[in-house]
């Protein structure tokens, strides 16, 4: 019987710049709609095989839990689920598939979809934080403490069900994929590894499970595996920036400067032909550029992004690094001014700021900015001090 338990969190660490990108990539890149139809289908429809056996299940197994599925037709209140999850609407999803479960407890078709119902569900509340918080959410450097609750204790209950399904069927493509994406919300990144290779040898078509696979391995500095699962997922999806600027992001990894500016300059070059619809490119090139000691270089793609994202505060904050490298430093104050008011949270922000008022001998504004960058770092560390004690 495959059991998906609910890890404590593990001692794996990665950096401030990309940890709250990767967590919130999840609800940003993946195809909310497209995965609600998948989990809404008939168990073959979602990539299921009887004839498959998966993660040590035996072939006798799996023609039990096959002819097991064969007798436990779903009923109106699974249909009615089924539809709630495809309109979007999650609480009376839940509701109805709880209450499926009450007279249908062997139903692994019922398991499944709540699982992947309280998965999505934090999705959802990941994306109603942006909606309030504007789309600097996603760069900041945590998130509020009661979402992190929430969406830890929702992954953990979603795994149970994903496990509890699993006792009758064996999981799908798709509810494996399931499976990786609660443990990378929940940072156990060895087992979001483990499960999201399992889906992508069910079904080698998915896209976006070869992304998180390339960037669960990124987080875990395994730069090579993740450059492959990048590829995989471009052979599928042709000029995807986020996939190729995460191509970047893992060359640079691998101090392979050179690969690493293409890839940025790809992904930059498929944003001017379809429209651009993220920084992150420019940035990254930017940044490359300023590790290198090239920041009029950096500057022309800082500039790019900020006009074509005025209300990112990332981008003004890398624009205000890169002209303090310049000693611009007037330059500099503007745009980490601006970076602040946009990211007010946000502590590498407030440290920056203070460091161009002391250059400019602006001697109380810059003990403030520190001050405040003490509290706020202070308070990053609380709370992962916290969670590392559950």
């Amino acid at each position: 019987m495959l059991v998906f338990p609910a890890s404590p969190r593990t001692k794996t660490t990665y950096s401030c710049a990309h940890r709250a990108i990767l967590f919130a990539s999840i609800v940003h890149v993946l195809a909310a709609a497209a995965m609600a139809r998948a989990a809404a289908a008939s168990p073959d429809e979602s990539g299921t095989s009887r004839h498959q056996t998966s993660c040590g299940t035996s072939s006798a197994a799996a023609g039990r839990t096959g002819k097991q599925t064969e007798t436990a037709q779903p009923g109106t209140k699974l249909a009615e689920a089924k539809s709630f999850l495809q309109k979007g609407l999650l609480i009376e999803a839940e509701k109805t598939t709880r209450q499926f479960l009450q007279s249908h407890a062997d139903s692994a078709e019922g398991h499944y979809l709540l699982g992947y119902i309280l998965f999505d569900e934090i999705r959802e509340k990941y994306v109603g934080e942006e909606e309030k918080e504007g789309e600097n959410f996603r760069y900041n450097d945590s998130v509020d403490a009661s979402l992190a609750a929430t969406r830890d204790a929702k992954a953990r209950e979603s795994l149970a069900e994903l496990s509890a399904g699993a006792r009758y069927r064996v999981p799908s493509a798709l509810e494996l994929k399931t499976v990786g994406l609660d443990y990378l919300l929940l940072k156990d990144l060895p087992s979001a590894e483990k499960w999201l290779t399992a889906s992508v040898a069910l079904n080698p078509q998915d896209a976006q499970a070869w992304f998180y696979l390339g960037r669960t391995k990124y987080s875990e500095t395994k730069y090579a595996g993740a450059i492959e699962a990048f590829a995989h997922c471009l052979k599928i999806d042709p000029e995807n920036v986020v996939a190729e600027y995460n191509v970047g992001l893992s060359y640079e990894g691998l101090n392979q400067n050179d690969e690493a500016i293409q890839a940025y300059q790809n992904a930059i070059a498929w944003e001017a032909k379809n429209g651009a619809k993220s920084p992150d490119p420019f940035v990254g090139l930017a940044r490359l550029y300023l590790h290198q000691n090239q920041p009029e270089k950096a500057l022309s793609y800082l500039e790019q992004a900020v006009a074509a994202f005025p209300q990112v505060g990332l981008a003004h904050e890398e624009l205000g690094k890169a002209y303090s490298v310049l000693q611009r430093l007037p330059e500099a104050q503007r745009h980490l001014e601006k970076a602040v008011q946009l990211s007010p949270q946000k502590a590498s922000v407030r440290c920056l700021l203070g460091q161009v008022y002391q250059q400019q001998k602006m001697t109380a504004k810059a003990q403030a900015e520190f001050e405040r960058c003490t509290i706020l770092r202070s308070t990053e560390s609380g709370h992962m001090e916290a969670k590392q004690s559950h």
